[in-house]
């Protein structure tokens, strides 16, 4: 096959196109440039993408001995991540800008222009593994390292987007391995560090960041039931889970500290309450795909004609290393209770697209996990796993407590 390797500069790229040279393929490797002004980019093992990484993907690509590019997609990147980081703060959500560019720029911008040049597939240095059925439908899977797992951060990928994706690492047992194949193969970057951080906020000062590109309102701090507490400075600086900073004017009748809840920018109010009330039973989103099969076409749960799907048990990731955890997930109507467990929604925290429960035939994914999880934020991704298997996932728009308002 004619083969297009994402090239990043780091250690894991380079391996991976190396393997689809020795597996016969016709690979070409290509860099994709994020920016044009290099300084607002990361450097060194804190980003990824930046000049010193364009040119370790050459040196790279000229010690295997295959053709090599740069791609200029800075343009696409600006509207499709890092404005979306901001629109998505400013909309009082927490987003996850890699999610976004592996969905919006490494397999759908990349993925698009090559197939258009006539490529079959495009390789990268993803830990994850493709699995294909006896009748040949591609499944998305977790790696063999299960430490070095990224298949939470593919999870936005679709059936089409599988049918053109490599991952020759997904079934390495460890990052030493990789990292000895690429000294074997005399690869200078063997030992480079992991990039890691958002490679576009250039300090790593997130918050200052938002700070000039979201203009600041003053509004209030409430708790649960509304009281105001305290005031702030601008409610898109504060994310789910935060603690420190709030500095609110009194303690708490029990004396403990309090944490922020929601942020619900439409009030400009930031809702603050105690730890426990960061647990959340439920989550749903209205945006959510399908890595393959769809859980109905996979036998894994009955569905009708409007597209709803019944309850199947799965497993949740809501971030990148956190742990999976036991839950059921359905596909329901936005505009019925049809829910499964008829639970009110109650404390549930504002979201931009709850709108869609208006429109007729809107459907969102419905995750209840049996054990609750903690502080997590309107803007995340949620996995949904049935064993190693990927399924699919949703942009969170609303959490419901398991602890009520009135507790």
């Amino acid at each position: 096959m004619r083969v297009l390797a994402a090239m990043s500069g780091g250690v894991d790229s380079a391996v991976a196109a190396a393997r689809a040279v020795d597996a016969g393929h016709e690979v070409v490797g290509v860099h994709l440039a994020l920016s044009r002004m290099p300084g607002t980019l990361r450097t060194g093992s804190r980003g990824c993408c930046t000049i010193e990484d364009s040119l370790d993907a050459r040196r790279a690509a000229e010690k295997l001995g295959i053709p090599f590019y740069v791609w200029d997609f800075s343009e696409r990147f600006a509207d499709d991540v890092v404005n979306d980081f901001i629109d998505e703060y400013a909309a009082g959500r927490t987003p996850n800008p890699c999610m976004r560019c592996n969905e919006r720029i490494k397999f759908a911008a990349v993925l698009e222009k090559a197939l258009a040049l006539g490529f079959d597939a495009v390789v990268t240095g993803h830990y994850a593994h493709i699995v294909t059925d006896e009748n040949g439908n591609r499944e998305l899977h977790r790696a063999g390292d299960e430490a070095k797992d990224q298949s939470y951060v593919l999870g936005v990928l679709t059936s089409g987007q599988l049918a053109h994706a490599m991952f020759p690492l997904g079934t390495t047992p460890s990052k030493a391995e990789v990292r000895a194949e690429a000294a074997a193969r005399g690869l200078s970057v063997a030992q480079k560090p992991d990039s890691h951080d958002i490679c576009f906020i250039p300090d790593g000062d997130t918050r200052a960041w938002l700070g000039e590109r979201i203009p600041p309102r003053q509004g209030l701090i409430v708790d649960r039931e509304g009281a105001a507490l305290g005031e702030h400075d601008g409610a898109t600086s504060f994310t789910v889970g935060q603690r420190r900073g709030l500095n609110l004017g009194r303690p708490a009748p029990d004396g403990r500290p309090r944490f922020v809840l929601e942020v619900r920018p439409k009030e400009n109010t930031v809702v603050v309450g105690p730890k426990e009330a960061l647990a959340i039973r439920e989550l749903a989103g209205a945006r959510f795909t399908w890595a393959g099969l769809d859980p109905v076409a996979s036998g894994i749960a009955a569905g009708d004609a409007r597209g709803r799907v019944s309850e199947f048990a799965c497993k949740v990731q809501v971030r990148a290393h956190a742990d999976p955890v036991p839950a059921v997930a359905q596909v329901v109507s936005a505009t019925s209770g049809d829910r499964g467990d008829g639970a009110e929604r109650g404390d549930a925290s504002e979201g931009d697209d709850a709108g869609n429960a208006g429109n007729a035939g809107a459907l969102e994914l419905v995750v209840r996990v049996d054990e609750p999880l903690m502080g997590v934020a309107p803007g995340q991704t949620a996995v949904v796993y049935v064993g190693t298997r990927v399924l699919g996932q949703c942009t969170i728009d609303r959490t419901v407590s398991a602890v009520p308002v009135t507790a």
